[in-house]
């Protein structure tokens, strides 16, 4: 297991009968890191959250079934998501933070901004789900499948632990863009903790379940993967940050929303893919810092 930054913590909570990993730490105004599919806290921001932890006081927890957050048999999705974040908060004593979200975290912070937008002081959204429909990969509609997605996920893991890390590079630049240098974003630490993810138990029922509850015919044809005629609503000042060449969620979605948000602001990362804030972190932490503390 990594150690965190000095100036951060990783400890464990209780939350009711959910036992939940979080990173935390600094001083000053809260912001709150919400991580995407696949991921946990102290992966997705490993290389902004000490940065923002010099002014702030900041919280990254592991959504339930990833990390090192327990995993249990839920019905898992951007409402269940969003509820956890609400009790997260409260359980926290926080009663408004800023809220960044990436690609599904992004969509989380959107629904929790439209929810209660009194817990939300300010808004950051990173390549986030829900800003138009994305360019779905023929690999996420197969895991919708019984058994076929089972076995896709046991396949991922044996490549995990197997696969040189070279070819596992290569297949994530397909995937989420070849923007920002791979083999530091996908250094040896993170390796191990992808390895560590995707061996604990229950894993990889929670990441099943969480696409088959996005991609669903149901699903795409319903307002989740575009909330553009919601936006107008968002009390909050946003910050839309976003890699040029996600091949996932096209800078398409990131304009037009923000031409959508009367008090919105648009950085767009160049030669950054899917995750601008591992590809490029001193641009996006810059980004990050000047929005948070105008």
């Amino acid at each position: 297991m990594n150690r965190p930054p000095k100036t951060l913590h990783a400890g464990m909570l209780q939350m009711g009968s959910l036992r939940v990993h979080h990173m935390h730490g600094g001083r000053g105004t809260p912001v709150l890191f919400i991580h995407g599919l696949g991921s946990s806290g102290y992966m997705e921001w490993r290389f902004n959250l000490e940065f923002a932890a010099a002014r702030h006081r900041v919280y990254a927890p592991d959504l339930p079934g990833f990390g090192r957050t327990e995993k249990p048999r839920a019905r898992y999705g951007v409402p269940y998501f969003t509820r956890f974040i609400e009790r997260y908060m409260e359980d926290r004593g926080l009663r408004s933070a800023a809220v960044v979200g990436a690609s599904l975290g992004g969509r989380v912070a959107l629904e929790l901004a439209l929810r209660h937008p009194k817990l939300v002081r300010k808004l950051v959204l990173v390549n986030a789900l829900g800003l138009g429909r994305p360019n779905l990969q023929l690999s996420y509609g197969l895991m919708t499948l019984p058994r076929v997605g089972e076995a896709f996920m046991k396949f991922a893991g044996d490549a995990v632990r197997l696969a040189p890390q070279r070819v596992i590079r290569r297949v994530a630049a397909r995937y989420a863009g070849s923007g920002g240098n791979l083999s530091r974003t996908m250094d040896d630490d993170y390796f191990t903790n992808l390895r560590e993810l995707y061996a604990a138990d229950g894993y990889p029922d929670a990441y099943l379940a969480t696409v088959r509850s996005l991609v669903t015919p149901k699903a795409l044809l319903a307002a989740d993967y575009d909330m553009s005629r919601r936006l107008s609503e968002l009390k909050a000042p946003v910050q839309i940050i976003w890699g040029a060449d996600d091949p996932l969620f096209p800078v398409a979605h990131a304009a037009r929303a923000h031409a959508l948000i009367a008090r919105s602001r648009l950085a767009v990362l160049e030669g950054a893919g899917h995750t601008p804030q591992a590809e490029r972190p001193e641009e996006f932490n810059r980004v990050l810092d000047n929005f948070l503390s105008s």
